[in-house]
């Protein structure tokens, strides 16, 4: 394993032909989007109308683009629960296996339907002055332990006909939870997610109640959906689309940990998208502030929090860690279920998921394990390995990812550059 990770940061022998195989295919069977504006003038809406979406494409430039529709991918999804429920089932698909995105899906789709009734109850219990300023709450694009993230629909003032989105969090009190340690935690939450500002990092913009005294958060809204929905629709991404994402993750993250903030809950769902394809970190709930703006060294955590297939090793055995570690572990994982479209394991924790201890064991040996050697590029399962160190204090620090030589090489797209 030394030898497999020594050149990360240096010699490009085989990367170029690697990649060439491996990275620069356009996606979803679509061949490279035309980029002269002539000929996308000429495209008349019924052309457009016919034409089949695509969700990413690359140009000829050799730049590429995404665009995301929740419409299309919830309809998918709805057709492949009713098709679960109803006992059937595509040959060759193995939804059903253990570490598939999909066997979880399912069980929070079933628990999802007995709360419709609750969300249609509670659609009006915003007070006025949230409506005045950021329009009236409608549908439901999100929910969790915290409540439900609803959108909120504002008519813009300058152009009637336009309409200003915003997505609104509500924060639910926990059972037993004192009105005092309920204020404390949405006001951390608030503190820390509103003092961030990065192109992939949510904009958090405000915090008040509604009439019946729930503390709301006011967001800019994602129309792209989250990452988790758009994996588990396409059952697993191509590589530009998976490495563009990825580098804007670590972007975001190497961003909040010079802040002195670790997010502790990295995965998928906490991943919002743009339709034009930029990611935004989002849900600060677990997130901890490791070092004050006049300290120098940061300060180690303890606690055990998160999405168990995320969770780092050490903080199963260890008193302290440090908390950037983890993220960055979390971002390897995520990583790895853009590509394969499953969970490298249940729980990374050592004689008690078979997964995780064939894991510690392949990557002693030189074949390495097997579901990151299907990576093509060198370069690529080099950086992953070393994410997925279990020994913290050897993996790679978020800055390092990025100034790896397969990540630097990550071309991303423009939207994700810019944040919109």
């Amino acid at each position: 394993m030394t030898s497999r990770i020594s050149g990360m940061f240096g010699r490009k022998e085989d990367s170029s032909r690697e990649s060439s195989r491996d990275d620069q295919k356009a996606t979803n069977g679509a061949t490279a989007r035309p980029t002269q504006p002539s000929r996308q003038a000429s495209v008349t809406k019924a052309n457009a109308a016919s034409t089949p979406y695509r969700r990413f494409w690359t140009n000829d430039d050799a730049t590429h683009e995404h665009h995301l529709k929740v419409a299309k991918r919830q309809e998918k999804l709805s057709d492949m629960f009713q098709n679960l429920m109803l006992g059937k089932k595509k040959e060759g698909h193995n939804d059903e296996q253990p570490l598939s995105l999909m066997s979880n899906w399912v069980d929070v789709m079933r628990n999802e339907k007995e709360k419709l009734a609750e969300q249609k109850n509670s659609a009006n219990n915003t007070s006025q002055t949230l409506v005045q300023k950021y329009g009236k709450c409608q549908e439901v694009v999100g929910r969790g332990a915290f409540g439900i993230v609803r959108v909120a629909h504002k008519t813009d003032a300058k152009d009637p006909k336009r309409e200003q989105l915003y997505a609104v969090k509500e924060f639910k009190q926990r059972p037993g939870e004192s009105a005092k340690k309920y204020q404390k935690r949405l006001t951390a939450e608030f503190c820390i997610s509103s003092s961030m500002q990065h192109p992939n990092v949510i904009n958090t913009l405000d915090l008040l109640q509604d009439d019946k005294g729930v503390y709301c958060e006011v967001m800019e809204y994602c129309s792209g959906g989250d990452l988790y929905t758009l994996v588990l629709a396409a059952g697993q991404l191509e590589v530009v689309e998976a490495d563009c994402f990825f580098k804007q993750l670590m972007r975001g993250v190497e961003y909040m940990h010079e802040m002195g903030v670790a997010h502790r809950d990295l995965k998928p769902e906490n991943l919002l998208l743009t339709q034009h394809g930029s990611i935004k970190i989002t849900d600060f709930g677990n997130g901890e502030c490791f070092r004050m703006a006049w300290e120098k060294e940061a300060h180690m955590t303890a606690g055990l929090c998160g999405s168990a297939p995320y969770i780092a090793p050490e903080e199963y055995v260890d008193k302290e860690f440090d908390p950037r570690a983890v993220d960055v572990w979390a971002c390897g994982i995520i990583y790895m279920a853009m590509r394969t479209g499953r969970h490298l394991w249940r729980v990374a924790q050592k004689g008690e998921d078979e997964f995780f201890d064939r894991y510690l064991e392949d990557r002693k040996e030189e074949a390495g394990y097997r579901p990151i050697e299907v990576l093509r590029r060198r370069q690529c399962r080099n950086v992953i390995y070393s994410i997925l160190d279990p020994n913290p204090t050897r993996r790679l620090t978020a800055h390092q990812v990025l100034f790896s030589e397969w990540v630097k090489e990550i071309k991303v797209c423009r939207a994700g550059d810019e944040g919109f």
